[in-house]
């Protein structure tokens, strides 16, 4: 690899897959731009798994990966805290494994319910009444307040589910407060990726409003593949191509990366 190329900081839910399912020529695209000399990496908002398995995932698609190329939203939110509570404090993780996982890797006691000195709300299908009950008294009752991430929707065959967003939405609305948040395209995930990744990149990701956000924050291109939530046609909750569009748009992964290598061959 030649120490001129960017780093690629990818995105998952929507480029690579949708749900369990890999998005055809995604696989084949990294190796391409891996043998193009491009370190790939894989910055991903969904909190619901924990970074070894999104590996093994990643693994199991075709595309070799190890822990140490994937940054999700639950580490950003643990290292967010990490950095301000004291060791071994309590957190509740109304949030899936990945959050539970990040937070006990970071120094911290994960609860499922108050007392707690934070808490922290991302994806997960488990989510109900009762664990909206104890995740917004404990905010009200003066816990930090993180959510992974506020993307509203999540891409899977067929259509999209609800996303972390409108599971911190609902806790915000019954603790009256709204949340830090410390995934893309916020502070926390900025300054995760580069001090893992350094400081030249290309974010690819199918959503403007965070993966787009993210590149602007970062000051890197964006490159936006619609295989995800946006479409050239908007559906319902998904999002539109952006006016003016990003330097790079293409259908899907495959089709993104002869354009990429093109380009930062030609400077």
């Amino acid at each position: 690899m030649t120490s001129q190329r960017p780093v690629i900081c990818c995105d998952l839910d929507g480029v690579v897959w949708r749900g369990d399912q890999p998005i055809p020529g995604a696989a084949t695209g990294i190796a391409d731009l891996r043998e193009a000399g491009f370190r790939v990496a894989f910055v991903s908002n969904n909190s619901s798994q924990p970074v070894g398995e999104v590996a093994d995932k990643l693994v199991a698609a075709g595309v070799p990966a190890s822990s140490g190329d994937v940054i999700t939203s639950a580490v950003s939110a643990a290292t967010l805290l990490a950095s301000a509570l004291d060791p071994g404090a309590p957190v509740l993780a109304c949030a899936g494994p990945g959050v539970v996982e990040a937070l006990e890797t970071a120094g911290l006691r994960p609860v499922t319910r108050p007392p707690a000195t934070a808490v922290v709300v991302g994806l997960h299908r488990g989510f109900d009444f009762d664990e909206l009950d104890r995740a917004s008294a404990a905010v009200r009752d003066g816990a930090r307040f993180v959510a992974t991430n506020l993307d509203a929707t999540y891409p899977v065959p067929g259509g999209m589910i609800p996303g972390s967003g409108a599971i911190a939405a609902a806790v915000a609305t019954a603790a009256g407060r709204a949340p830090e948040v410390a995934g893309k395209p916020e502070r926390p995930m900025v300054e995760l990726i580069r001090a893992r990744f350094g400081s030249s990149g290309l974010v690819v990701g199918d959503r403007p409003s965070t993966d787009g956000a993210l590149a602007r924050a970062l000051g890197w291109p964006f490159a936006l593949v619609l295989s995800g939530v946006t479409q050239r046609d908007a559906p319902p909750g998904g999002e539109s191509i952006p006016e003016p569009p990003p330097p790079f748009v293409a259908d899907d992964l495959a089709g993104l990366v002869p354009r990429l290598v093109d380009a930062t061959t030609a400077g």
